[in-house]
């Protein structure tokens, strides 16, 4: 049996064949990592359904024996994979990096870690209609990185603070951090309507469910009697005032930061859009009458942006603090208003 060491798939200078199974020796950076998404990058051209459908059939084996897609695997699993047809990838020092579209994005970089003030518009990874994401896009641009994996998500509408990792061992301490609420994340958002209290803290039951059409949506759960299958994840965020805003035709505004506690799909937005503060832009749960008056008036985006993270370094525990300033396009449509009293504590 022949043995290779699993790498990043960019680097790799033998191929899974087409004719004959190939096993591979789990190392540092692909350890932890659930299969399903192991494979999918050692796969390079192969269809995601091609995937699922080899380990739903039993011939992905590891250490022997048969896994389910979100198996996660250790140090020095064997992965046996079966004959395959891959697209060929080319050794590492022959990979011309791609055009990059995010280097000039990068907010703070080392060996363990990189972050970026992510554009709006862009999704942190494929699926759904969109063909690349920002850890897609990444991966084109440094085509010798070993490991690179996002640490949290962004929804595409957002943008601002976002965390990738670079290290197996950086990854697992930044989700530690995240889970064990070692994190302070904070938002800036304009909601519609006048908000008047300094500081609010929010606690709400939310659920997640599929559109007909396959979309994800969240929704607040009110009675608990409904949630038949126990689906419900509390939400915590602290809200506080920073400034109102009027319009003489659109009414008032009111720009928030928010600061997460807990971090549940669609999290803000369901938040704010139930306790009647929707936010500005927001194309899922927003005013859509509002939302293209506000596009004639300059706004084409949701007023969502992820402004500061604390966190201490995943390897050396030193405190930082990263910082993504407001994007043009919201503090211009912030001087369309009229600041009411100033409500900062």
């Amino acid at each position: 049996m022949n043995t290779i060491k699993a790498q990043h798939p960019q680097e790799k200078t033998q191929q899974v064949s087409a004719l004959a199974a190939a096993f591979l020796t789990v190392d540092e950076a692909s350890e932890g990592q659930r299969v399903d998404n192991f494979l999918t990058k050692m796969l390079k051209g192969v269809p995601k359904s091609h995937v699922y459908r080899i380990l739903r059939s039993g011939e992905v084996r590891v250490n022997k024996k048969r896994i389910d897609a979100d198996f996660r695997l250790s140090l020095g699993d064997v992965v046996r994979i079966p004959p395959t047809r891959a697209t060929q990838t080319a050794p590492a020092d022959t990979i011309v990096p791609a055009v990059s579209k995010l280097n000039h994005t990068i907010i703070y970089e080392d060996d363990a870690m990189l972050v970026i003030d992510k554009p709006v518009g862009f999704a942190v990874h494929g699926g759904s209609g969109v063909s690349r994401g920002v850890i897609e896009q990444l991966r084109l641009e440094r085509p010798k990185a070993k490991f690179l994996e996002l640490v949290h998500r962004l929804d595409r509408e957002t943008s601002g603070v976002l965390m990738l990792a670079k290290k197996r061992s950086a990854l697992v301490a930044l989700h530690e951090a995240i889970r064990n609420n070692q994190t302070d994340k904070r938002y800036l958002v304009l909601v519609q309507g006048e908000w008047t209290a300094p500081k609010k803290r929010v606690v709400l039951d939310l659920q997640r469910y599929l559109l007909p059409n396959g979309e994800r949506r969240v929704n607040v759960v009110t009675d608990i009697s409904k949630d038949k299958y126990d689906e419900r994840q509390t939400s915590e965020t602290l809200f506080r005032l920073l400034k109102n805003y009027q319009h003489p035709v659109l009414g008032h505004f009111s720009l928030l930061e928010a600061q997460l506690v807990t971090g549940r799909t669609h999290q803000l937005r369901v938040q704010l859009a139930h306790l009647g503060f929707v936010i500005v832009g927001d194309d899922k749960y927003g005013d859509f009458a509002l939302n293209k008056t506000l596009q004639k008036n300059g706004l084409k985006r949701m007023f969502l942006h992820s402004a500061t993270t604390k966190i201490r370094h995943p390897l050396t525990q030193e405190k930082m603090e990263l910082t993504a300033p407001m994007p043009a396009e919201l503090s211009q449509f912030l001087l369309k208003l009229t600041p009411a009293t100033s409500a900062r504590n």
